[in-house]
């Protein structure tokens, strides 16, 4: 296997010039650069990335860890169209990325910034994290560069990209009031997601605004899981017959609330309005097709790679990233919608 040695040989020059030209030092003649790169080329040279990185102190590899990856996850794709985002953008950079995922029971062994040091990361995305997270108050307090995704925590080494959910709630909870519904209910995910929180809020929001009351009852949570939103929809629309319109604060549960009206044998959206929050694949195939509120989760994953590796070369003009939403009306909320 070629060395930078063989380079420098058949270059004529330096073996410091060699190193400092392929690692895109700026003091190197571009025409001395260029002539390096080919006969790196033609001697078929490949860079040892574990001892270039302990000499720089920079791996060139980005970690993406998920916490709480279960089998279910596979249903609304949110962490492979996470992946995804990020195995764009880094592709088209020269840094590589790792993913790693995490739990409780890992978190109890090893620290955020242990795990990311052993897997010679020099930043990672955390995707999936709750607010009650042990990890996150790590995240701050490491020195380890870090993007959050839909947690709105900023610091010198933390960034975060998320959608505005509050927005997004509003526009939900608007189409529903717009097409003639006063008692909508509400699945939320649960109490230690960010995203809950804030789509619990454009729900109220958009509550206050039409001049229709706010009940506490009407609000369930789901946990983000299709079973138990429908567990929780059956036993408010069998102790709240007035109810007409569910918003969901994922599509998931949306899809557990429609199993769950035509339990009662009751039809969507003739009786019962269903509107959910992501637009998964599943949305528009389902029946009735969904309605539902749009974010890019793949967009999400690009830009926060986008964000990290900006933030890793010093070249971030901001820690954070606000996505839009896109109200998306389908067959649930408004029958034979084209």
């Amino acid at each position: 296997m070629a060395t930078i040695k063989d380079i420098a040989r058949v270059a004529g020059v330096s073996v410091t010039t060699v190193s400092r030209a392929l690692n895109g030092y700026s003091d190197v003649n571009e025409n001395t650069r260029q002539k390096i790169i080919e006969i790196a080329k033609q001697l078929n040279y490949s860079p040892n990335t574990l001892a270039r990185s302990l000499v720089m102190n920079k791996s060139k590899t980005i970690g993406l860890l998920v916490s709480g990856l279960k089998r279910e996850s596979s249903k609304d794709n949110f962490t492979f169209e996470v992946l995804a985002g990020v195995n764009q953008y880094v592709g088209e950079t020269d840094y590589d990325m790792i993913l790693f995922s995490t739990n409780s029971t890992k978190q109890r062994e090893k620290t955020y910034t242990q795990l990311c040091r052993e897997r010679r990361v020099d930043g990672a995305i955390l995707q999936g994290i709750r607010i009650d997270d042990p990890y996150l108050q790590e995240v701050v307090e490491s020195d380890i560069p870090c993007v959050l995704i839909d947690i709105p925590i900023e610091s010198e080494t933390v960034g975060y990209v998320t959608t505005d959910n509050v927005l997004g709630a509003k526009k939900a909870v608007q189409h529903l009031i717009d097409i003639g519904h006063k008692n909508i209910a509400m699945v939320n995910g649960y109490e230690f997601a960010f995203v809950s929180q804030k789509r619990l809020e454009g729900y109220r929001q958009a509550l206050l605004e039409a001049n229709l009351p706010f009940c506490t009852h009407w609000v369930v949570d789901g946990k983000f899981e299709e079973e138990i939103a429908e567990e929780k929809a059956l036993k408010l629309l069998k102790q709240y017959p007035e109810i007409t319109a569910f918003f969901c604060a994922s599509d998931l549960m949306a899809l557990g609330v429609i199993n769950a009206v035509k339990k009662l044998d009751k039809s969507v959206p003739e009786d019962i309005a269903v509107i959910g929050y992501d637009d998964i694949f599943l949305a528009s195939y389902s029946t009735p097709a969904l309605s539902t509120v749009a974010q890019n989760i793949f967009a999400m994953g690009y830009e926060a790679a986008k964000l990290l590796i900006e933030m890793l070369e010093g070249k971030a003009k901001s820690h954070v990233k606000i996505l839009e939403t896109e109200l998306k009306i389908r067959e649930s909320t408004v029958k034979n919608h084209c």
